[in-house]
């Protein structure tokens, strides 16, 4: 994209390093959980059932190895994690990224916030063409954006080299000048 009027947020190496350390420290967990013998998870007054423990496990090192494996992706990653210009937004944030989002598409902005954690829901005009892009699990993760948010396209700034309230500005900046009412 080479156009004038852009505005480039790069991917945060940091943020991603923190996110890996993170995410090896709950797989860690996990594995730990999952080799707990039967015996020692009933002895205990709480969580003493041991099926639900190795559940908790399994899904915590499955769940967190996928964001590692995310943010050992993004780290090597050489596109700029966000563009806003004329055209659109190109969304490259995150594993289940929309691309390149035409301002025509944008009916607007919602916040969406689940413990104290901010997101930028992208509203859309048709949310089905942006469901059904990328493989079985972005697929899969995009319907649960819509049903939990409204709109298959949510950004963080968690990956991001700005704050939420910026990106914010930026992406109501832009709508107001390339939107659809501008």
């Amino acid at each position: 994209m080479s156009n004038t009027d852009e505005k480039i947020i790069e991917l945060s190496k940091t943020k991603m390093l923190l996110l890996i350390a993170g995410a090896c420290a709950f797989v860690v967990g996990g594995l730990w959980m999952v080799q707990l013998d039967s015996a020692e998870i009933e002895s205990q007054r709480r969580f003493n059932s041991p099926i639900l423990v190795h559940v908790i496990g399994v899904i915590s090192i499955t769940f967190f190895g996928l964001c590692g494996l995310f943010g050992v992706k993004k780290i090597f990653d050489k596109k700029p994690g966000l563009i806003l210009s004329s055209a659109g937004i190109f969304d490259n944030s995150s594993g289940v990224s929309a691309g390149l989002i035409p301002w025509s598409e944008i009916v607007g902005f919602d916040i969406f916030e689940v413990q104290k954690q901010k997101t930028l829901i992208v509203k859309i005009t048709n949310p089905e063409r942006y469901i059904e892009v990328g493989g079985p699990l972005q697929r899969t993760l995009n319907r649960m954006n819509f049903k939990l948010c409204g709109s298959p396209i949510a950004i963080t700034s968690n990956s991001l080299t700005i704050g939420f309230d910026e990106l914010v500005d930026v992406c109501h900046m832009y709508f107001k000048k390339y939107g659809k009412n501008a």
